[in-house]
């Protein structure tokens, strides 16, 4: 998750490792802090303390050189820790060190006094961090210039149904504007602001999955196993227990009552129920260690292992397509091959069909398979049912949860990360 406050200078052990392989090995023994450079280059100004992107954001290698591999993409605001620099292939200045594993050149940099610093936007109750909303069934016409919008030929016009983040309000032309993250402006009357659900799935105990959610808007309960008479209703969202199951005439029915209590019974289509699985080969099989995610396809659950121990379970939507279609959730292993804090997602580009939609700074993105990714929506609330275009569609809330859990970490400042061999992905299967 991107970070909310300013960031600590980290102790220098923690990075010692890295620099032992990255710098030179005769570099001189007085130097005890960073920021370090070779023994025989110009020494970097006494008052840098961080590293500022000049303009946009700035792509992050593993090693001081264009060859290495990517590790990440920073803030375009941040202020990232300096610890120190080396003269390296495809950049004319110096690759400059802001984390283990992590170079950016100079040439795309400026050292800064400041203190390390991370933007990041706090989320809100709904775990979003953002402000969302969408443009109304006549379309809404984006701006580049406050000064004349709605004077002027818009630079942008969205269909009815895109929906932006909006991070600014203000006064002008008589009504208020709302300035994107993309810097453009458009009148609020155009748009209607987003209702993200507030569901959250749970945190586990003892590993036990002994629970389940409504999926109706409103379900019955039955005063026994196969009895007619209703005892009840429970709504959608509501977590029930999930004690025994029977086969009556109404249908494979769960009692959801405790023991020893007036029993209690729902028809089981009524309800989601997350399932234990082992461990899939890919991350060790029954001896693992790893932490890994398991999305069930025809419950429509999500659940978060720890070696073979369930720590979280929650609702999902996943691709409606037909398999193999494009718009299905593809079955099988994969690792997060990288982690976005947000990112938008669109068909504008395609032709061959004729509506087209456009989310922008969708939250918390886990890409997993080429283009399919988990991740935040906040345009729908229709967990527990089969709904998106590809993706594994989760509430906010969980979303936010499953990218602080996952590896790789995105570390302060950074917008994206990318995994290493010493941090691989998390492990995804889709059954």
């Amino acid at each position: 998750m991107v970070g909310k406050t300013k960031p600590p200078r980290l102790p220098v052990s923690l990075f010692l490792p890295v620099l032992a392989a990255s710098l030179v090995a005769d570099a001189r023994a007085d130097v005890a802090v960073p920021p370090w450079t070779d023994i025989d280059d110009v020494p970097l100004p006494s008052w840098a303390n961080a590293v500022a992107p000049k303009k946009g954001d700035m792509i992050v290698y593993d090693a001081p050189s264009h060859a290495g591999a990517r590790r990440g993409v920073t803030q375009t605001s941040a202020r990232l820790p300096l610890f120190g620099a080396k003269r390296g292939p495809g950049c004319r200045s110096r690759w400059l060190l802001v984390g283990p594993l992590a170079w950016v050149c100079a040439d795309s940099a400026d050292l800064s006094a400041d203190e390390p610093f991370a933007p990041g936007h706090p989320s809100g109750s709904d775990g979003l961090p953002y402000q969302y909303f969408f443009a109304g069934r006549d379309g809404a016409y984006a701006y580049a210039r406050l000064d004349n919008a709605g004077e002027a030929a818009p630079d942008r016009e969205l269909e009815g149904g895109w929906a932006v983040a909006i991070v600014d309000q203000r006064a002008s032309h008589g009504e208020r504007w709302g300035k994107t993250t993309k810097g453009q402006w458009i009148a609020m009357r155009e748009l209607f602001p987003a209702r993200p659900s507030l569901f959250h799935g749970e945190t586990v105990q003892n590993g036990a999955l002994d629970f389940a959610w409504v999926l109706p808007e409103k379900a019955t309960v039955f005063a026994g196993a196969g009895v007619a008479r209703a005892a009840g209703t429970r709504v959608r969202f509501e977590r029930v227990a999930w004690r025994e199951e029977k086969s009556t005439p109404l249908g494979t029915m769960v009692r959801i009552s405790a023991d020893g209590a007036p029993e209690e019974w729902m028809v089981a289509r009524d309800l989601a129920h997350p399932s234990s699985s082992p461990p899939p080969s890919e991350v060790g099989g029954a001896d693992t260690t790893e932490l890994w995610i398991d999305v069930h396809l025809a419950s429509q659950t999500l659940v978060a292992y720890e070696g073979t121990k369930p720590v979280f379970a929650t609702l999902v939507s996943t691709g409606r397509g037909a398999p193999k279609s494009g718009s299905d959730t593809p079955p099988g292993v994969h690792r997060i091959w990288v982690k976005i804090a947000t990112s938008t997602m669109d068909n504008v580009e395609r032709d061959d069909i004729g509506k087209h939609y456009s989310m922008e700074e969708v939250p918390y993105v886990l890409f997993f398979d080429k283009a399919v990714a988990i991740h935040g929506a906040y345009w729908h609330s229709g967990f527990g049912k089969v709904r998106s275009h590809g993706c594994v569609n989760v509430a906010p809330l969980d979303a936010r949860w499953l990218f602080g859990w996952t590896a790789p970490r995105l570390p302060a400042g950074w917008a994206a990360v990318y995994p290493t061999k010493l941090e691989p992905g998390t492990a995804v299967r889709v059954r």
